[in-house]
């Protein structure tokens, strides 16, 4: 089990840094007509050998790779390889992480419908997963 520490609080939750070798840009954010959810939309460019470490978000993502090759993986699940056109849903609270294997930029576009006022990005702390 590993302990999760919040990335970002309240309204600054959309502003959050990448690390090196990601660039996040924040393309959307509405509210939905369930009360207290959001959803948010984001296009991730990972340069060849770029880590997202383990980490969680407060709601659902859904992962749509248009360009490139990356690996994620869920804790407790085997790594997956995703190539362009494929997708990925990743479960509210599941703690995973992502980086790209390949030799050229990798793209992930990502749809979180998570809790409104939450940190969007908690990272993971701790080596078991």
């Amino acid at each position: 089990m590993c302990a999760l520490v919040p990335f970002a609080a309240g309204a600054a939750a959309f502003s959050i840094s990448a690390p090196v070798g990601l660039t996040r840009t924040d393309l959307q954010r509405h509210d939905l007509s369930i009360e207290g959810r959001e959803a948010i939309q984001t296009r991730v460019d990972f340069a060849p050998g770029a880590v997202a470490p383990w980490h969680s978000h407060p709601g659902e993502e859904l992962v749509y790779v248009p360009e490139g090759t990356l690996e994620f993986q869920l804790e407790g699940e085997q790594p997956v390889t995703l190539k362009a056109g494929d997708v990925l849903f990743v479960p509210a609270g599941k703690v995973h992480m992502a980086r790209n294997p390949g030799a050229t930029r990798g793209v992930e576009l990502a749809t979180y419908v998570v809790e409104k006022g939450k940190p969007l990005l908690v990272r993971a702390s701790g080596q078991d997963h």
